[in-house]
């Protein structure tokens, strides 16, 4: 898939707001606040629950990742998401 239609997909759930569980949200990490080298997507089953994360790495910006951007969008569609979230900009890279 076209990773410009997979941003336009996620960036539409996103705008949809709080529908209730499952929730799926997406926070992006860089060394730079200009490129995201990696992506972590979260999933809540229900509220109070203990969110599953799973992480994406990129050698280069991984909001540009056709691959990263096309996978997320199929999670979020399989998990049949009812809430996106997205952190705006982009968080400081994790410490492992």
């Amino acid at each position: 898939m076209n990773v410009d239609k997979a941003k336009k997909r996620i960036a539409k759930q996103v705008k949809k707001g709080f529908h209730g569980y499952p929730l799926v949200a997406l926070e992006y990490f860089g060394k730079t606040p200009d490129s995201a080298s990696e992506v972590v997507i979260s999933y809540t089953e229900e509220e109070g629950a203990e969110p599953q994360k799973q992480a994406f790495a990129s050698g280069s910006d991984a909001r540009e990742d056709e691959t990263i951007q096309s996978t997320l969008l199929k999670i979020i569609e399989r998990a049949d998401a009812k809430t996106v979230t997205e952190v705006d900009g982009i968080s400081p890279v994790r410490e492992s």
